[in-house]
């Protein structure tokens, strides 16, 4: 569509955006026929695929009774089903479920409600949230805040908490220039060393991804490291929220991916895949122990939005996990997962730009390179990581950006996340159009670089 002729404002102002008509399964097709690829499932969100009709029949139905009802005037039914459900699925002491609409709401509302529990405990003392440098929790001032996505955060530093403070779990580049598992995890006990700085009556949470996305890459936790922090976190009494915004709801093959490390968080932020994409809706979920207090005390979690526990994104998304469930789509995204995983590190093999091929389920990453020997990122002037996002557009693939390199900010990557309903002979036709849209790229890089590597 012209630039000029929309009174719409999308994310970059000078660009020209193709105009989808309908999706189905993992493709998008726009309004010419033109049919895409979806690699990212949109922003990590589309987890079943498009044009599902089982979800089309569940929101209908819902609609033709009632769309939207305030959670301080009622309650509704498929609010109550979705929290039992959730509950059923994670288990282990996570009962209880605030939703709201988006993953920076999920985790903005696990901070404000870790505060309350100190609070209602008698600790008003414990304020402090410890977070990760590589990281992205939201674009809410206080989601923001405990990111360490330092690009996302340049342009508010001004009013945003100082949160961000350990390293992140980056074996790629090691920030200790250690190796795995020799390292003896320093980049988990560097929280203990961080608690102490701060002092552990002024420490309210630690928050982490599980697998850090849009900030990393796709960077998986290594074994050991979460354990580690959760045993951590329990010693100092500070409370462990997972952000599990991305990972959540099968992406790498559990309801949540913190359960492959057996730990058990305090609090859980849920988000994206919950709906689909089918709706807007996402979760803070509360553990027990964390709920005992404010059931005891004030009665009341103090956050809320109009649209929390809407009826319809709440049905959608009571369909969503149904359908996951009677399908055993999570079953099946480790056997998918390892087969993406092997085909794009045959494409590592190819091209020498490719310098690491990470991630967990059907969550990865390519980070790229000037030499894989040396690991050197690519030139920050060469925009690497936006050019393959649309060199992969104009091949018919749909990719996701995310940042990486020593700092996080010098430095390209990409995650690539399919549908978890993606097919084996699917997943063969996403390396085709990668490996075309990687092929360009050499060519983009050597036009860059004056025709020379």
């Amino acid at each position: 569509m012209d630039v000029m002729a929309s009174s719409l404002i999308k994310p970059l102002l000078h660009h020209t955006y193709s105009m989808i008509d309908y999706g189905k399964g993992v493709f998008l097709y726009d309004e010419d026929g033109k049919d895409f690829l979806d690699a990212s499932s949109g922003a990590i969100t589309a987890n079943i695929g498009h044009g599902v009709e089982e979800i089309k029949e569940a929101i209908v139905k819902q609609l033709e009774k009632v769309a939207f009802v305030y959670r301080s005037q009622f309650t509704n039914e498929p609010a109550e089903q979705l929290a039992l459900k959730i509950d059923e699925l994670t288990s282990r002491g996570l009962k209880y479920s605030f939703f709201v609409n988006s993953g920076s709401e999920a985790t903005e509302t696990a901070l404000k409600i870790a505060l309350q529990y100190w609070q209602e405990k008698g600790q008003p003392k414990k304020t402090q949230i410890i977070s990760r440098w590589m990281s992205y929790h939201g674009i809410t001032l206080g989601a923001l805040s405990m990111s360490g996505h330092t690009v996302r955060r340049d342009r508010f530093v001004s009013l945003l908490e100082s949160y961000p403070s350990i390293s992140p779990p980056y074996c790629y580049r090691c920030p200790f220039n250690q190796s795995y598992p020799s390292c003896n995890l320093l980049c988990a006990t560097e929280l203990q060393s961080m608690i102490r700085k701060i002092g552990k009556d002024n420490v309210a949470a630690f928050i982490c991804e599980p697998v850090i996305g849009a900030a990393g890459g796709a960077i998986p936790a290594p074994d050991g490291y979460l354990q580690k922090l959760k045993q951590i976190c329990e010693q100092n009494n500070v409370l462990f929220i997972s952000d599990e915004v991305m990972t959540g709801v099968g992406r790498t093959g559990t309801m949540l991916a913190c359960e492959q490390w057996d730990i058990v968080p305090d609090i859980v932020a849920l988000g994206k895949g919950m709906s689909g994409g089918y709706t807007p809706i996402a979760a803070a979920l509360v553990s027990e122990k964390v709920m005992e207090p404010i059931l005891n005390g004030s009665g009341s979690v103090m956050s809320g939005h109009t649209f929390s526990a809407n009826p319809l994104s709440c049905a959608a998304s009571l369909a969503v996990i149904s359908y996951i469930e009677k399908n055993n789509i999570m079953q099946q995204v480790k056997q998918k997962g390892v087969l993406l995983q092997t085909e794009l590190k045959k494409l590592q093999t190819k091209y020498a730009f490719i310098g690491d091929v990470r991630g967990k389920g059907l969550l990865l990453g390519l980070e790229f390179v000037q030499c894989a020997h040396t690991k050197q990122p690519m030139e920050r002037e060469l925009n690497f990581g936006n050019a393959i996002v649309e060199i992969a557009h104009q091949h018919g693939l749909l990719l996701y950006p995310a940042q990486a390199g020593i700092d996080g900010v010098i430095g390209d990557a990409v995650l690539v996340a399919p549908p978890l309903t993606i097919t084996f002979s699917e997943i063969h036709e996403l390396i085709k159009r990668l490996d075309l849209t990687l092929a360009a790229c050499s060519e983009y890089i050597q036009s860059a670089q004056g025709g020379t590597k």
